[in-house]
C-alpha cells in the first residue's frame, strides 16, 4: 500500500500557536491551552507523530463533550510532605501532570525525594515531556500512567490491560538529558493509528485482529488487540504500572479507564510522578561528570553490523527537535485535513499554519 504525501512543511511555533488557539476556543485557560499545545508539537518535533497534533481533534472532541473539563483546577487533597495526592477533577491530563511535576520538584528539593499521585485525570500525551521538566530542574524523575485497555492479559484475547506507559529522565551534564518513554505494548497504539492515517501496513507482531489472528492491517488491528512487548514481561510491567498509577493513586484502573479517542467517556486515568533531587545524593557537578562518562562508555562500544552509531536514550529525540525546528514539520495528509476542519469548525482559519 503506497504511503500518502506528507506536505506542506509546517513551522513548529506557528503550529503551537494554532493548537493553543483551538484549545482556548474549546474553553481552556490561556496558559493551560499553550501547555497542551506545546506537548503535542514537542512530540512531533521529537519524531513521535503518534502523540503529536494528530491527536488534537481527539482532545478537542473530549473538551466539547465535557468528558474533559476545560477549566478544571487540580486540587491537592492529601499532603504529608514528601508524598502528595492531586485530584485532577477531570482536567486535561497535561494540566494535572504539569502541576504534579511542579509539586514533585518542589518537594524533592525540600525532602530529597517526592511522590505525587494523580487521580481523576486524563491522557497527558508524551510522558517524557514531564520527566524532562524535572530533569532540567536538577532531578531524576519517574512518571507512570495507566491507559484504556489495549492488550489482553497474558494468555487472553480480549482488551483488559492498558499500554500503561512510563518514563525516566535525568540530566546528562553538557549533553541533552537522558530520557526513556515507552509503552508496554510492542508499539504504542498511536503508531497503529498513524499507520492508518498514512495508509500503510503494520509489521506482523504488533497486533491481532478481532478473531485473534496476526494482522498487518491497521484497521483490523484497531478492532483487535495490541500485543505486549517481550511477551509476558510486557504484560507484567503494564499491570504493575496500573497498580501504581490507578490503584494506589485512588483513580480508575483496568477496564474502567477511557482513552482520548473515546469522546464522551470520562478518562479516569491515574498517574504517579516521583522526583529525586540529585543534590541529596551528590553534587550536580559530580553527577554530570558521571553521566557523561556513562554515555561515553556506551558510545565507545564496538558497532554491530548494520549500525553506524550508538545512541543513548533520548538522544534521537533531541537531535530530531534541533533538525525539525530548522526544517519544519511534515505532517500526514489526514492530519492536515483534520486540522483544517478544526480551524473551520472553531472559526480560526486565519490562524491555520498552512494553506488548506
Amino acid at each position: 500500500m503506497a504511503q500518502r504525501e506528507t506536505s506542506p512543511i509546517v513551522e513548529a511555533d506557528a503550529l503551537t500557536r494554532f493548537a493553543a488557539l483551538i484549545y482556548e476556543r474549546a474553553g481552556m485557560m490561556r496558559d493551560d491551552a499553550h501547555l497542551a499545545a506545546d506537548t503535542l508539537v514537542k512530540a512531533d518535533l521529537w519524531g513521535h507523530q503518534t502523540h503529536g497534533v494528530m491527536r488534537l481533534p481527539w482532545y478537542v472532541g473530549r473538551l466539547a463533550s465535557r468528558a474533559v473539563i476545560a477549566d478544571a483546577v487540580p486540587e491537592l487533597v492529601m499532603d504529608s510532605g514528601a508524598v502528595l495526592v492531586l485530584d485532577g477533577h477531570d482536567a486535561m491530563g497535561q494540566v494535572s501532570t504539569a502541576r504534579a511535576t511542579e509539586l514533585a520538584i518542589d518537594r524533592a528539593k525540600a525532602h530529597g525525594i517526592a511522590a505525587v499521585a494523580v487521580r481523576n485525570s486524563n491522557h497527558f500525551g508524551t510522558a517524557m515531556y514531564f520527566t524532562l521538566m524535572a530533569a532540567r530542574a536538577g532531578c531524576v524523575a519517574f512518571l507512570s500512567t495507566n491507559a484504556s485497555p489495549a492488550m489482553p492479559p497474558w494468555g487472553g484475547r480480549s482488551k483488559t490491560v492498558g499500554t500503561n506507559p512510563w518514563s525516566w529522565a535525568a540530566p546528562a551534564g553538557s549533553l541533552p538529558p537522558m530520557v526513556l518513554d515507552i509503552a508496554n505494548t510492542g508499539v504504542a497504539r498511536g503508531k497503529i493509528y498513524l499507520a492508518r492515517q498514512k495508509g500503510v501496513q503494520i509489521p506482523l507482531g504488533w497486533a491481532l485482529d478481532a478473531d485473534g489472528q496476526p494482522t498487518t492491517d491497521p484497521v483490523a488491528a484497531l478492532g483487535g488487540v495490541t500485543l505486549p512487548m517481550a511477551g509476558h514481561k510486557g504484560y507484567g510491567i503494564a499491570v504493575m504500572m496500573d497498580m501504581l498509577s490507578g490503584v494506589l493513586s485512588g483513580s480508575q484502573f483496568g477496564t474502567r479507564v477511557n482513552g482520548p479517542y473515546q469522546t464522551e467517556k470520562p478518562g479516569g486515568a491515574g498517574h504517579m510522578m516521583i522526583a529525586l533531587d540529585i543534590e541529596a545524593f551528590q553534587t550536580q557537578g559530580e553527577f554530570a561528570e558521571r553521566m557523561e562518562q556513562m554515555i561515553a562508555e556506551l558510545k565507545a562500544t564496538p558497532l554491530a553490523a548494520g549500525h553506524d552509531e550508538i545512541f543513548y536514550p533520548g538522544e534521537l529525540e533531541a537531535r530530531s527537535e534541533v533538525r525539525l525546528l530548522e526544517t519544519g514539520l511534515a505532517l500526514p495528509q489526514d492530519t492536515l485535513t483534520d486540522l483544517a476542519t478544526l480551524a473551520k469548525d472553531w472559526d480560526c482559519l486565519d490562524a491555520l499554519p498552512f494553506a488548506p
